[in-house]
């Protein structure tokens, strides 16, 4: 049984989130926090790892707010952060197209989306700021697509059947971005945040039970430095590289959360990862990541393969009674805008199948060819130009004459450290924000809300609620043994890393975790698979740590000690994940257990036996993890099987 793998713990419920209408509970958690004043602002420290949209957002309003803001990130510049990736878009309820949408129905599609894995209170509270945030976006100077009277222009996404998606072409991340990134500067400039980039955290400090501040390194020069605060946020993003490949930039880990899971911040949902069905398929070994084509190509790009499987005829030689327009037949509701882990199953059934194209056959087609017929070319390049674009640069082929191929590939993680209503973690103090928490989008996450969710926890929900933690806890300096204790956790390990002094690169082992991970713990999952990947990744751990070189010292910039730091941690968290997996044995979301499907071969819940939120405790080097679990209450969407036909 898979409960030979973990032990079970107490319930864990969330305390914060307050009673009353649904529509009416953010306003009621707001009122009853506690407000720090002005003056005794300025006393307080905060400190941020991350300058992604949440990071960025959050650093910018916490030190417009008067606190002082200690902000840290590994890359050389926070506009570097991952966020600038997001190319799509960003969800608000505005309803500008007059087509039926409301706060409640992006709620409910958000709810129902992520397969009734999510609580209620948070997606509502998401759903109502989300209008907020395109306001605030557009105050700052971001350029967001308009239409031509000059109001702005939405597009639809997947999951959705109306148009609530702002964007600036397909660069909507690196918008947001900067308007984040300017609000940061001017707090830098006005002496209210202290940036500090290329400095990456490797341990949480703690006192009494609390987190109290960092143990960062200088990615330059490989000093080990501590920093103490009132509070910590943990801004740093997912943990999709654990598969080594996937959309993320190269950097992206998950040292920050999993150093605070080793401390005792609950770590929830990790099996939960979203597979984006519109990726430029894998062309070899040599390559360390995958590249994104947005989700927006879906609203205009039809997906076919042949008819007939082993047809290697080009595209263009494929007459259209031989296509198989597949998601337009199978879901003729939603066609081609279906959810994200919906698209990405049946491009793998159907390259299963035989009927793939490109090489390998792990590849379907996204075809513009009645979109530019329709619209002409000049619209389409409009809206798309540079996704087009940056597809012929790497693929040397020209979408508007030949059709794309795509094929799904990690992109995001639903899971992350649990957080209460407060966005506040099982380690008092320790605050987690944007896609580093697990909060809103429950099994798998709606195109476009990946962005709202990130602006909304830094501009609108953590400025509120960690007001009532820095009043409630008047905290002294930090004793300085547990300032050491944090740095020799920190130097001890660099040291083990050294000197080992192995045959095996760091990138041997993450690739082949990646591929342990992609097999059997991706897009399907069954238990024989699950069983066979804690045999292996185990056994490739113990390996790791006797085979491992690292190259240089820890007194100099040495990537590679960077990275075996991250691949250690994606060890231990792959091993989770899979107890995760293995332990939920309904299928939802992201999560897929080919032994829970129905007879149409969709997803089939148990909400009876798994309607809850799966939050892991560490026990302990070698020692079992333990469940927590905390139940879903359903009072306004009513848990239905999801269908999008």
């Amino acid at each position: 049984m898979s409960d030979s793998f973990y032990k079970s713990g107490e319930p864990i419920a969330d305390a914060k989130a307050p009673k009353g209408p649904i529509e009416d509970r953010w306003t009621t958690r707001k009122f009853e926090a506690k407000q720090v004043n002005p003056a005794n602002k300025r006393k307080k420290k905060i400190i941020i790892i991350g300058t992604g949209l949440a990071g960025g957002s959050a650093g910018a309003t916490l030190g417009e707010a008067g606190y002082h803001v200690q902000q840290f990130c590994f890359q050389d510049s926070p506009r570097r952060a991952h966020s600038i990736a997001a190319q799509g878009g960003i969800n608000a309820a505005k309803n500008y197209r007059n087509d039926g949408d409301s706060v409640y129905r992006l709620f409910y599609e958000t709810v129902k989306g992520g397969d009734f894995r999510s609580r209620e209170s948070n997606v509502y509270r998401l759903a109502d700021i989300s209008r907020q945030i395109i306001d605030q976006c557009v105050a700052q100077g971001v350029p967001f697509a308009r239409e031509y009277g000059g109001l702005l222009d939405n597009r639809s996404f997947g999951g959705t059947q109306v148009s609530r998606t702002f964007y600036a072409r397909g660069q909507t991340g690196q918008q947001l971005l900067l308007g984040a990134y300017q609000a940061l500067m001017r707090q830098v400039d006005a002496g209210n945040v202290e940036l500090y980039p290329r400095h990456e955290m490797l341990d949480l400090i703690m006192e009494d039970g609390r987190a109290r501040g960092v143990v960062v390194r200088n990615l330059i020069n490989g000093e080990i430095k501590h920093y103490t605060a009132d509070a910590v946020v943990l801004a740093s993003g997912g943990y999709g590289n654990v598969y080594f490949l996937s959309t993320n930039a190269m950097g992206s880990n998950v040292t920050a959360s999993w150093r605070a899971h080793r401390h005792g911040a609950l770590f929830a949902n990790p099996c939960y990862t979203q597979i984006h069905p519109t990726c430029i398929p894998v062309s070899g070994d040599h390559q360390s990541k995958l590249t994104l084509m947005s989700e927006s190509l879906r609203n205009d790009g039809r997906v076919w393969v042949p008819k007939k499987a082993g047809d290697t005829r080009k595209p263009y030689d494929i007459p259209e009674d031989e296509r198989d327009y597949y998601l337009e037949r199978i879901y003729p509701s939603f066609g081609n805008l279906v959810p994200r882990d919906i698209a990405s199953r049946a491009a793998k059934n159907v390259c299963d199948e035989g009927r793939g194209v490109g090489p390998g056959g792990l590849g379907v087609y996204l075809d513009f060819a009645d979109a530019i017929e329709r619209l002409g070319r000049d619209k389409v390049e409009a809206k798309y130009g540079n996704l087009f674009e940056m597809y012929e640069r790497i693929t040397g082929e020209n979408p508007y004459d030949t059709p794309m191929r795509i094929y799904p590939a990690v992109h995001y993680t639903m899971g992350g450290l649990w957080v209460d209503y407060d966005l506040e973690s099982t380690i008092p103090g320790l605050f987690v924000i944007g896609e580093a928490n697990f909060s809103d989008h429950g099994a798998n996450r709606l195109g476009a809300s990946a962005l709202m969710q990130g602006l909304a926890d830094g501009y609108f929900v953590l400025p509120n609620t960690i007001n009532d933690y820095i009043a409630r806890n008047a905290l002294p300096p930090v004793d300085e043994q547990n300032i050491a204790a944090a740095e020799e956790r920190v130097t001890s390990r660099i040291d083990r890393l050294l000197s080992i002094d192995g045959d095996r690169s760091v990138d041997s082992f993450h690739r082949e975790l990646g591929h342990i991970m992609w097999e059997y713990c991706g897009m399907e999952r069954t238990e024989e698979g699950l069983r066979k990947a804690l045999e292996l990744i185990p056994a490739l751990r113990e390996e790791f740590w006797t085979r491992v070189k690292v190259t240089g010292t820890g007194e100099e910039l040495n990537q590679q000690l960077e990275k075996a730091g991250r691949v250690a941690d994606f060890f231990e968290l792959a091993e989770l994940m899979v107890i995760d997996a293995l332990h939920r044995t309904e299928s939802c979301g992201g999560h897929f257990r080919a032994e829970s499907q129905d007879e149409d071969g969709e997803a089939k819940r148990d909400d009876d036996n798994f309607g809850y939120v799966a939050a892991w405790e560490w026990a302990g080097e070698g020692e079992q993890p333990v469940l927590h679990k905390e139940e879903l209450n359903f009072e306004y969407v009513h848990p239905t099987q999801r269908s999008y036909k």
